[in-house]
């Protein structure tokens, strides 16, 4: 690279009245850690006239290796031609623009590439130059992915833990059902208790405010077949923090579809205990305990609670199975600060 700041911009930027000026320009472009180049529409091909470092460090080459060449060394097997056609427009239209676009470092190794280009004009408004800044943006979309992935898996699961529950639901309820249509009626406030349950959690919308009382009360008597009977909660008044939400939500659905399928709830002596405090203010710790269910076996695969404690893990939180003969026990931790309300 040129030792003086003033040479590194193409000298036709450059006059007697502004090259102070684009001095003190240059010198911030040089040293940036934001990749950038510069092309030249007048020449054949449109070739690289400029880059600083930082476009050096993010693709693996040398000055020599691309001054006087196009950009399209940058692409690579798994470049699309959606991308390649969102720059021609946007080179066409003399707009600023942003374009995803996968590139290839001279390494080989791919990266997904936030390239914002644009035009370069001079002060009689004629097109000069192209700038094109680059941003290597794959680990926040291999993030992204993941968690979709995560969610997907996540939907799954409450499916079909929504079948299983509502077999067991079903059959419990028919065991003391005398009358047909107070049978109907009570199956189906199950299926809209725990439709609206599942619905109410899942939604891609921003969640309303929930207290930890209101949540565990509107999914644990949507799964426990004979009610308020088989549920007691206990513990302070406060809001679930949006971040919390989902870990929480997904861990009583999935401790409250073992409780139906294998725990307390099966039976209609079954009870389950969730208990919460904030006695230290800067920690949630949470219980849930059964009682009175059939004889407790651990399970012998890890199934759904394996999504919770990836959600929890990233939560700065933990969790525990204890599974004791008499009734599951799991403490939940998180680190949050919990906000009191009257």
């Amino acid at each position: 690279m040129p030792a003086d700041d003033s040479e590194i911009l193409p000298s036709t930027l450059l006059s007697a009245e502004n090259l102070r000026t684009n001095a003190v320009f240059a010198h911030a472009i040089r040293h940036s850690r934001l990749a950038l180049c510069i092309t030249d529409p007048s020449q054949p091909d449109e070739p690289i006239v400029f880059a600083n470092p930082a476009f050096s460090d993010l693709t693996g080459y040398a000055e020599e290796d691309f001054i006087g060449k196009n950009c399209r060394f940058l692409q690579g097997p798994e470049t699309t031609e959606e991308s390649l056609k969102q720059i021609r427009e946007a080179l066409n239209s003399d707009g600023v623009a942003m374009v995803e676009i996968v590139n290839y470092r001279k390494s080989g190794e791919k990266f997904i590439n936030a390239l914002q280009i644009g035009p370069v004009f001079d002060e009689d408004g004629n097109l000069i130059f192209h700038f094109g800044s680059q941003m290597d943006i794959s680990t926040a979309r291999e993030k992204e992915r993941q968690m979709s992935a995560l969610k997907t898996n996540e939907l799954l699961h409450r499916l079909k833990n929504i079948v299983n529950v509502m077999t067991v639901v079903i059959e419990m309820t028919g065991r003391s059902a005398t009358d047909t249509a107070a049978y109907s009626k009570r199956i189906a406030e199950r299926l809209r208790a725990l439709g609206q349950a599942h619905f109410a959690t899942i939604s891609n919308d921003e969640p309303k405010v929930l207290h930890l009382d209101e949540l565990a009360k509107m999914l644990l008597l949507a799964y426990a077949p004979l009610g308020e009977k088989q549920v007691r909660l206990n513990g302070d008044t406060f809001a679930v923090p949006g971040q919390y939400m989902t870990a929480i939500t997904l861990l009583l659905h999935e401790l409250a579809t073992n409780a139906v399928k294998h725990g307390s709830l099966r039976v209609e002596e079954g009870i389950v205990d969730l208990t919460w405090n904030t006695d230290d203010p800067s920690v949630l710790a949470l219980r849930w305990s059964e009682h009175n269910g059939p004889a407790v076996i651990p399970p012998s695969r890890e199934s759904g609670s394996k999504i919770i404690s990836s959600l929890v893990r990233a939560s700065g939180g933990t969790l525990t199975f204890d599974w004791h003969p008499e009734g599951l026990v799991a403490d939940l931790t998180l680190p949050i600060v919990t906000k009191k309300t009257d």
